[in-house]
């Protein structure tokens, strides 16, 4: 079973804004990766099979599947961690996650699992779907 990785999307309001980076990127306007400060020690659980699994306004809403980890130093000489991510957005099963700061380690039987192929349930307004998952209805 695959290890994986969770993280906050900071400055995405919902899914669509990840689908619009996926877009960006695959047209050279952007990069289909993440840099963060810590380096993961247990690569060899995380790649291959592991996702990052990005959590947007408190729900964890889609996983990316990682290409590779790819230890970087910044201009200012500071040892990071760039997250390859492949050219996919899966939907997931929403699950509310409080906010935290990083990133965490997500083990494959705590991970929520995938959405059937096209259910995104864009009939349900974001506020609504967030209330709904709080309340276990959805």
């Amino acid at each position: 079973m695959p290890l994986h990785i969770i993280k906050l999307s900071v400055g995405s309001e919902d899914i669509d804004d990840m689908y619009k980076w996926l877009k960006d990127s695959k047209a050279g306007r952007d990069k289909f990766s993440h840099t963060t400060r810590m380096f993961p020690r247990r690569k060899e659980e995380i790649v291959p099979g592991g996702s990052l699994y990005w959590v947007i306004k408190g729900i964890v809403q889609c996983r990316t599947p990682i290409a590779d980890l790819v230890p970087v130093t910044g201009k200012d000489g500071i040892e990071r961690c760039r997250i390859e991510l492949k050219h996919q957005l899966i939907p997931v099963y929403p699950m509310p996650r409080r906010a935290f700061q990083g990133w965490r380690y997500l083990k494959d039987e705590d991970a929520p699992r995938d959405l059937p192929k096209g259910d995104r349930g864009k009939d349900i307004p974001p506020k609504m779907r967030k209330e709904l998952i709080e309340l276990g209805l959805l």
